[in-house]
């Protein structure tokens, strides 16, 4: 019998270099309206957090993959980077949460 793992990841979602972002763009001009100066270049995007179970990091990794390039990311104009944040194994996993005060 395999033992699986909780695998944590994030998926880092920005725009893609030459897309235009409005947002970024807001923030950009709203700084020197609180005193902040010498800050270029901002570009604002979405961080999704998540938790895969799988038997090795690599078989995690790879629906990471899969979701950060077919569901959270359009990729005719965003970028993603995927970042690994760790693992603890599942039975430990469980005994937390079941251990959470409701």
């Amino acid at each position: 019998m395999s033992t699986t793992m909780a695998f944590r990841f994030a998926v880092n979602v920005t725009p893609k270099a030459g897309i235009l972002d409005p947002q970024g763009r807001a923030v950009e001009q709203s700084l020197p309206h609180l005193g902040v100066t010498g800050v270029t270049g901002v570009r604002v995007g979405r961080r999704v957090e998540l938790t895969v179970e799988a038997t090795t990091e690599a078989a995690a990794l790879a629906v990471v993959e899969r979701l950060a390039g077919e569901l959270l990311s359009n990729p005719l104009i965003e970028a993603y980077a995927v970042e690994p944040l760790g693992a603890t194994s599942s039975t430990s996993t469980a005994t937390a949460t079941a251990e959470a005060p409701a």
